[in-house]
């Protein structure tokens, strides 16, 4: 019914109506974006009248946004570093060559925070992503201007990536769909920082959209060869799903209480579940979850089977260049002078602490793999759970300075490698989004994205900024 160069024209119109203020994109390709456009138009009036067209480029003429720590041909690829920002990606990610070659056409790359290690889309390059639902309260992060530009209606679908919670927090802040896939099925090279050591089994890529439906073409695409892992071919009859919720995570010291809205949220999910598919969601509670931080803090730092040290965080600072010293950083911070965010330098001054006690550190990573075994024993082959995405809805900037942990509600499945959907349960008092986290067993990714489908139908999903 229209053209590929009017909804690539549309988008890109939208992006300059609104980027002004939500600050998202951070550099855009618009004019070879409209160039490949017009190359999909001519495909198509010269191309064969069958199917052929779909079943080799499913994602044909759709305009996508990419995570800014993502190699996109000729963009920039600081992840937010100051002394990265002369570096212009000279080829593609693996994903994102899987989603040019499916047809899809890249708008430009978004905001994220200083080395993708905060929930504040916010550093020295390109300043702060706002959130498009009210511009005083952060997108999330890391891929945080992913989850902006959704949500604001500037790109059909995100490239986000997650090893804390960093696509599930910014879609969760932003009412939009997220889904961290199964660990290890869809590569994640040709991103900065790339995980390494024991680091590289719990980083994650993986789809943002707007649209439950969408999840799946697009996972489908970026996992290529590995997708038969995923199960997506398997039909889900959701009666047969046996529902667990879980509230809170016990009651976490490092952790803010969980608000009452989300609370009230999820409670309406397990309500509709009950009457409508007349299943009984069954409550539980897991007592290891109450050290969620704890655990990932202390896998995230482990060596791996190799006895290969986890990267330093300071060196990644660095980017192979001159050492950072961080209480010098914090020094230079107060008097306007370093290069590098607060939540960085914090990060720096803390993980020298983790390393201190390294029994209880074991200890913590041995909880980390039993507490694996609980949940999947828990989930088994038919079984998701319904878990908070995170404790509060979008706070305002700066505030997660103040509850730096609060990610831990979504950090804890990177380590135990489970397959999350992070799904939008229409906006609350204050008109800002609400969600729930969908979680099955490992490669079981094919149930939380059908429970995620059928969530938007029965509660609207997206909900345009704005909209009274």
């Amino acid at each position: 019914q229209v053209t590929c160069i009017e909804v690539v024209e549309a988008y890109v119109e939208r992006i300059k109506e609104v980027n002004p203020l939500i600050n998202a994109v951070v550099k855009d390709r618009f004019e070879e974006a409209l160039q490949e456009a017009r190359q999909v138009d001519q495909l198509l009036s010269e191309g064969p009248g069958d199917d052929s067209l779909e079943e080799k480029f499913p994602l044909l003429g759709v305009p996508i946004t990419v995570k800014e720590a993502f190699s996109l041909y000729g963009m920039p690829n600081t992840s937010g570093l100051v002394n990265r920002r002369n570096v212009v990606a000279a080829s593609d990610a693996t994903v994102v060559s899987r989603l040019k070659q499916a047809g899809a056409i890249p708008l430009g790359v978004t905001n994220c925070s200083e080395l993708c290690m905060w929930y504040e889309s916010s550093n020295r390059v390109y300043g702060r992503t706002n959130n498009p639902y009210d511009l005083q309260r952060i997108v999330g992060g890391s891929s945080g201007g992913e989850g902006c530009v959704l949500a604001a209606a500037c790109s059909v679908v995100g490239v986000g990536s997650d090893i804390g919670g960093s696509i599930r927090m910014p879609a969760f802040f932003n009412g939009v769909f997220g889904h961290k896939p199964t660990t290890g099925v869809v590569p994640n090279d040709g991103q900065f920082p790339n995980a390494v050591g024991v680091r590289s089994s719990y980083l994650c890529t993986g789809p943002m959209c707007r649209y439950a439906e969408d999840l799946e073409p697009v996972l489908r695409v970026m996992a290529g060869p590995g997708v038969s892992k995923l199960k997506l071919n398997e039909k889900v009859s959701l009666e047969k799903i046996k529902f667990h919720c879980m509230d809170h995570d016990g009651g976490s010291i490092f952790v803010s209480p969980v608000d009452k809205e989300i609370l009230q949220a999820q409670k309406k999910v397990v309500e509709h579940l009950e009457s409508d598919l007349g299943v009984q969601v069954q409550r539980v509670s897991i007592h290891k979850m109450k050290y969620s931080f704890q655990i990932w803090s202390a896998m995230m730092s482990s060596k791996d089977s190799e006895g290969q040290e986890a990267q330093r965080f300071t060196d990644l600072l660095g980017d192979h260049g001159k050492p950072v010293w961080p209480l010098w950083e914090l020094i230079k911070w107060l008097v306007g002078m370093s290069s590098h965010t607060l939540p960085a330098i914090a990060l720096g001054l803390t993980e020298k602490l983790v390393n201190l006690n390294l029994s209880g550190k074991a200890k913590l990573v041995s909880m980390g793999k039993s507490l694996q075994e609980e949940m999947e024993a828990l989930l088994g082959p038919d079984g998701v759970l319904l878990y908070p995405s995170h404790p509060t809805i979008a706070p305002k900037h700066h505030s997660p300075i103040c509850m730096p942990f609060n990610f831990a509600y979504t950090a804890i499945f990177n380590v135990l490698g489970l397959p999350v959907t992070q799904c939008p349960l229409g906006l609350g008092s204050e008109g800002l989004p609400l969600g729930i986290q969908l979680v099955a067993a490992a490669h079981n990714d094919h149930l939380t994205l059908a429970v995620a489908r059928y969530l938007e139908r029965a509660f609207g999903g997206w909900v345009l900024p704005g909209k009274v």
